[in-house]
């Protein structure tokens, strides 16, 4: 299927590896122009040169870290005017309330709503004066099913949900259309590390914590990234607009629920 966004201009940010990465490589197949995104500049750059090997699609690499203001500014002087917005930040470590100080809170606050917030804000107007736009946010599949011991990002992500819940019905006749994609257990570096944290504290193998996390999705298996992103490509393309203020939840059957 044709996207219909070929020569579009989108900002990926969290891009150099992971689900991000795999959004950019999507973008890039459908003939999208990236700025991609990361703190690490020699990871960024690799995976820039990876998107254009694969698909010859131009790409700009901004080394920065988005949660902070300097880091956007830095992004949005690469690309003031995108069509096409991924917002994506690192989510907090897992732990336990108890421990957790009010700069915690304020920390996970600040990277996982409110750096995506101000993104949309810089760059929402101009979509609407184009009269296209697409926003992906990705957030988790804890905004519908919380983990417990990862509650500064349920608090954070539950947070941006409700505010794009209003936003995202107010831009809609503008057909700048922004959604939520919530992934469930997907094969990236941060899972591995999950995983191996959660085998430590439990006493147990790598190998059999990995096999209670793929049993417990109806696929029996963990996501592939590449699948995060060929979704995540079709919600910025052409055909999607009708799609509003949604939260795709992309966990394998592991929700248990009809709605």
């Amino acid at each position: 299927m044709d996207l219909g966004i070929a020569g579009r201009k989108a900002i990926v940010c969290a891009a150099s590896k992971g689900l991000g990465k795999a959004c950019a490589m999507s973008l890039g197949r459908e003939g999208v122009e990236l700025v991609i995104n990361s703190r690490t500049a020699e990871t960024l750059e690799a995976t820039a040169e990876e998107i254009r090997q694969d698909s010859g699609a131009k790409v700009t690499a901004v080394a920065s870290d988005i949660t902070t203001k300097e880091g956007q500014a830095a992004v949005l002087k690469a690309l003031p005017n995108p069509d096409i917005l991924i917002n994506n930040a690192g989510g907090p470590p897992p732990g336990n309330f108890r421990d957790w100080e009010r700069e915690d809170w304020i920390k996970a606050l600040d990277a996982n709503m409110l750096t995506l917030i101000f993104l949309i804000k810089a760059t929402i107007d101009g979509m609407i004066e184009r009269k296209f736009g697409r926003v992906v946010n990705i957030t988790s599949q804890a905004v519908l099913s919380p983990i417990e011991v990862l509650g500064l990002a349920n608090d954070a992500r539950s947070g941006l949900t409700g505010f794009l819940g209003g936003l995202s019905r107010n831009v809609a006749k503008h057909n700048v259309a922004i959604n939520n994609l919530l992934p469930g257990p997907f094969d990236t570096d941060r899972f591995r590390t999950n995983v191996g944290l959660a085998a430590k504290r439990a006493g147990t193998t790598y190998e059999a914590t990995l096999k209670v996390r793929e049993d417990a999705t109806s696929a029996g298996r963990v996501g592939y990234p590449y699948e995060f992103g060929e979704a995540c490509a079709f919600l910025c393309g052409t055909h999607a607009g009708f799609i509003v203020g949604q939260n795709v939840l992309m966990d394998g059957g592991g929700f248990n629920a009809s709605f």
